[in-house]
């Protein structure tokens, strides 16, 4: 952004809020031109929640009554499996970007499943906005799981590897 401070930066900004929010989009960036030396970029994201949907149950059938003992009965593993995000040691994006599994291209990746971590411990990279930015490893554990593949493109929030 320039030196100069211009009145209609907050009022662009906002606008593109607005726009953001009425055709209901996660993100837009744009680079507004005020001269040869004299540019804004501006990027404007939201973070949206999935909800999903109930599961339709017939009430007709005798059968699903009986099965919906059996379904309660399952453990809570299961559910976790089928929803990475919400295993309690999921270690989410903090930004939206492309994953990187390795310091660079033929090195050995940072983590892989049953290896053990450290706190701190670089999981992968997150490369936002040219910037390469190092995931630490939230606590100390073995990956069980490594969610995503190298090249990936991530939203915020998205499921990255599980550290139990």
């Amino acid at each position: 952004m320039s030196k100069k401070n211009h009145d209609s930066d907050v009022a662009f900004i906002q606008a593109l809020a607005e726009l953001l929010r009425d055709n209901d989009l996660t993100e837009v960036e744009v680079m507004r031109e005020y001269g040869e030396d004299d540019s804004m970029n501006v990027r404007v994201s939201r973070q949206t929640q999935i909800v999903a949907a109930p599961a339709q149950v017939a009430v007709a059938a005798p059968v699903a009554a009986a099965a919906a003992p059996a379904a309660a009965a399952e453990p809570a593993a299961a559910s976790a499996e089928a929803d990475p995000a919400s295993h309690p040691g999921a270690v989410t994006s903090p930004m939206v970007g492309t994953v990187y599994l390795q310091a660079e291209p033929g090195a050995p990746s940072f983590v892989s499943a049953g290896q053990s971590v450290s706190e701190g411990d670089t999981l992968l990279i997150v490369e936002a906005m040219k910037t390469m930015n190092h995931i630490p490893a939230p606590k100390s554990g073995t990956v069980t799981r490594v969610l995503v593949g190298d090249g990936d493109t991530v939203e915020y929030g998205a499921p990255l590897v599980i550290i139990e």
